[in-house]
């Protein structure tokens, strides 16, 4: 399973991104579908994760900030973030995951700044 990352860049506090994933394979194939940051010096963590049902899950951190979706004729997974914070920069990696295996992208830098 291949993943490509797009959509990172500058933003200021309060302004809004939307990454996006592409997925090599059919979505609907995928058990999970998230996406995890990481801050410098920090662990990665997860941010939003979209199961084979649509069943989503946040990081308490988000606070309804962000909506992850997939489409599945596009085979990409979204991440629409709004209302970012100076906190919310760091490295964001789309992941497909299997109960046998778990895939990541090169990751996309994010930076909130004014």
């Amino acid at each position: 399973v291949q993943l490509v990352e797009s959509g990172g860049g500058l933003v200021q506090p309060g302004g809004s991104l939307r990454l996006s994933c592409a997925v090599s394979e059919y979505v609907s194939r995928i058990y999970t579908l998230g996406w995890y940051r990481q801050a410098p010096g920090k662990e990665r963590e997860l941010v939003a994760s979209v199961d084979s049902h649509g069943n989503k899950n946040y990081g308490d951190f988000v606070k309804g900030r962000f909506n992850i979706s997939k489409d599945t004729s596009k085979r990409t997974v979204d991440l629409q973030m709004n209302s970012l914070e100076i906190e919310d920069t760091a490295v964001y990696y789309c992941s497909a995951y299997f109960p046998w295996a778990e895939y990541w992208g090169q990751g996309t830098q994010v930076t909130v700044s004014s």
